[in-house]
Order: C-alpha cells, then sequence, then structure tokens
C-alpha cells in the first residue's frame, strides 16, 4: 500500500518521500480537487483530502496540503488566499503593503490532511519569520521576501530551507501519527 499524495508539485512529494521513507511508500498523483473558500487551512485541506479519496477510488489513502503566508500586521492575510494574491497582486506589491506596517511578523503554515476509510486527520507545521524586501535567487513564491535567521527563503539551499520548513514540520507531525496508527 502506498500513501496518494494529491499534487502537481514534485518538491512537496520528495520532501514527503524523505519524511515517509521508513514507513511508508509516497506515489504522486494530479487529481484537480475542488479547493473550497474557507479561512481554515485545515477546512481546506481536508475537503481536499476527503474528495480526492473518494474520487481516486477509496483504495489507498490520500494527502493532501494546503499553505500560505500569514502577515501578522495584515491580519493574517493573504493566509489561505496567498497563491491567489500571488498571481493577481504579486509578490512585490504584498512586500510594499508589509513595509509600509512596523510590525512585520508573518509565518508559513501548511496543513496535511490525511483521508482514508477511517475519516480524515490533519496536520499543521509553521515557520514564523520577518517580512523584507525581496532578496535571493531560489526558492518560489513569498520565499525572496521572507527571512528566518537573516536569510530569506530564496537565499537557502533546498536542504537548508527544508530543515526548517512549515511543510516539513507538518510532515514530521503527521509521520510520528502515521507510525502509531500502523503499530496499533
Amino acid at each position: 500500500m502506498a500513501i496518494r499524495f494529491v499534487t502537481g508539485n514534485e518538491g512537496k512529494v520528495r520532501e514527503a518521500r524523505d519524511y515517509l521513507a521508513d514507513v511508508e511508500s509516497v506515489e504522486q498523483v494530479e487529481y484537480d480537487y475542488t479547493e473550497i473558500q474557507s479561512d481554515s487551512l485545515e477546512e481546506i485541506a481536508a475537503h481536499g483530502a476527503r474528495e480526492a479519496f473518494e474520487e481516486l477510488g477509496r483504495d489507498e489513502p490520500v494527502l493532501v496540503d494546503d499553505a500560505g503566508l500569514f502577515v501578522d500586521a495584515l491580519g493574517g492575510f493573504p493566509g489561505p488566499y496567498s497563491a491567489y494574491v500571488e498571481d493577481t497582486v504579486g509578490v512585490e506589491r504584498l512586500w510594499r503593503l508589509a513595509n509600509a506596517e512596523e510590525n512585520r511578523r508573518a509565518r508559513f503554515r501548511t496543513v496535511l490532511a490525511y483521508a482514508d476509510e477511517t475519516g480524515t486527520e490533519t496536520f499543521d507545521g509553521s515557520v514564523a519569520g520577518t517580512l523584507v524586501a525581496p532578496r535571493g535567487e531560489g526558492g518560489f513564491g513569498y520565499d525572496p521576501i521572507f527571512e528566518y535567521n537573516g536569510q530569506t527563503m530564496a537565499e537557502m539551499s533546498t536542504a537548508e530551507k527544508n530543515a526548517i520548513s512549515h511543510r516539513g514540520r507538518a510532515l514530521a507531525e503527521f509521520t510520528e501519527w502515521y507510525a502509531d496508527q500502523r503499530e496499533r
């Protein structure tokens, strides 16, 4: 049996395989589940996981994630709407909005949702940082404006970024839970 990670992002699948290597195999599945509109990453991910599990045949469990950048001074905006804001407003304009604020604290959050025949569970991971003027050539999305310990995510190597990533923290929580479930 394998866990089907429902995503078009191969990087996410590689990271999941690293965490789950001793527990379970991970298979990438591309399925365009309905992404509901909600202020809750948990609701979005759980809905996607349940739908994907049902539509993909209910024979193997699925894993879905949803992530966002939450800016303290902006009331958590863009949060679950991060991809939409990146596509429509852009990273530079979000930085200009945040730059006008004294408090530039932010956090990246990922919620993983796991669905199987018994139900759905969610797992949360986050990393806190500060928004800064864009720097760095690596990463994607908001990485150039998110600083952690003096470096933006775009200035970090993939290994450095994965070592502190919000997705990695959610995967670690999930892996511990999943290994425990398999022992029962």
